[in-house]
Order: C-alpha cells, then structure tokens, then sequence
C-alpha cells in the first residue's frame, strides 16, 4: 500500500505524521515499511544523521533509464522494519512523480512525506497513492487552499488546536472527504521532535490518533 501525506500549507505537521505512520505501519507487518523523503525533514524528524549521498531527488533525475532495483537501494535502516529513502543533495525534480508512485505500489507499506506544499513531483504522488491523507489544520486560508489543488485526498488528518473555530464537521463538510483522524497538539509531540526521539518511540497520543489511519 502507498500512502502520500501531503499539505497545502507550510507548517501543518505532514512530516510528523509521515513519520508516525512509518513507524507504525512497520510495526504492524513482518516486511515492514519504507518512508520516502521529499522534503527532506524526515531524517531530523526522526532523530538519525542525514544520509549522505544519492535520495529519490536523483533517482527521480534519472528518468526511465534507472535500474528497476535504484530506488531500493537508496533505503536506509532508521530501526527495525523501518526503512528511509532520503530526499538527496540535488534539486528535487518537478517531474517523475507518476514514475515514483508506480515504483511503490507494489507488495509492502510505502510512506511518502510529499514535501513542500505544491511541489508538482509530491501532488502526482497524492494523486496515484492508494490512500492519499491531507494534513491540515483547520482554518479558512487552508480550507481554499485545499478547494483548489487538483489532488482530491482520500481522507484528512486533522490537527487540532485549542481555540480553533473550525472542526472535523466543518472540514468535512467542505472538503466532502472523512476526516480519518485528529492529532491534537501536543507539547510532549514537540518535545520528542526536538529531541529527535520520533524514531525511538512515538509519544501516546500520537500512535492512538493515527493507528486508525495506518
């Protein structure tokens, strides 16, 4: 299964949950998981060094003449059942995306952080992924940006904050796709990120809300 986490605007949490989903999706099954980075955060995220040399952005480079087993050797091992296919050192390439998610819908769990919002390779990968989740947070900027991408997602992962006037019926409503479900912020969620622990051990609150959507 591939799924593409993916926003339309910066800072709503898309690596995170990118992460979780990873972690718990490679947990779940023997063969475990592949996270692919087109952002480049997720190595900070989960707390290992940046891997060096060649990611996805070269393979993506590379066009149609890759050997079919390329991608696959650029995974890195981030913990048991858990592998990571870096962003790379290189520009990232507007093109090959179709080629990308073809590439990892086969057998196995895939996980791809689409990086920043609008980048033309991560929304041909939402739209071609067998479960494409929009991070969003709620509010009304977000909600038109959304209404305008031309990727319909499969569901959405909400994060919630206190004092937000806009909730899962509104999201819902507007965007006429399921709310699959809602991470509250949470500080012990940012302590973890800024102590790179991600990848040691998810906090409570975010493996309950996303094991649903994994």
């Amino acid at each position: 299964m591939l799924v593409a986490c993916w926003s339309v605007k910066g800072g709503s949490g898309t690596t995170v949950v990118a992460a979780a989903l990873g972690l718990l999706l490679a947990s779940a099954d023997p063969r475990g998981s592949c996270l692919v980075d087109l952002g480049g955060d997720l190595p900070a995220a989960l707390g290992i060094a940046e891997p060096r040399g060649p990611g996805v952005g070269e393979w993506l480079a590379a066009g149609d003449d890759v050997a079919a087993d390329a991608l696959a050797r650029l995974e890195v091992e981030v913990s048991p059942g858990l592998r990571l296919v870096a962003r790379g050192d290189g520009p990232l390439p507007s093109i090959g995306g179709e080629r990308l998610a073809a590439a990892l819908s086969g057998d196995g769990h895939a996980v791809v952080d689409c990086g920043a919002p609008g980048s033309s390779a991560g929304l041909a990968v939402a739209a071609a992924a067998g479960l494409s989740l929009l991070v969003l947070r709620p509010c009304y900027l977000a909600l038109r940006r959304a209404l305008a991408v031309p990727v319909r997602p499969s569901g959405v992962i909400l994060v919630t904050e206190h004092g937000r006037s806009l909730g899962r019926r509104d999201v819902e409503s507007v965007l006429g796709v399921p709310v699959r479900a809602e991470v509250a912020w949470d500080a012990a969620i940012a302590r973890h990120v800024d102590a790179g622990l991600l990848g040691g051990h998810l906090p409570r609150s975010l493996e309950r809300a996303l094991r649903r959507a994994a």
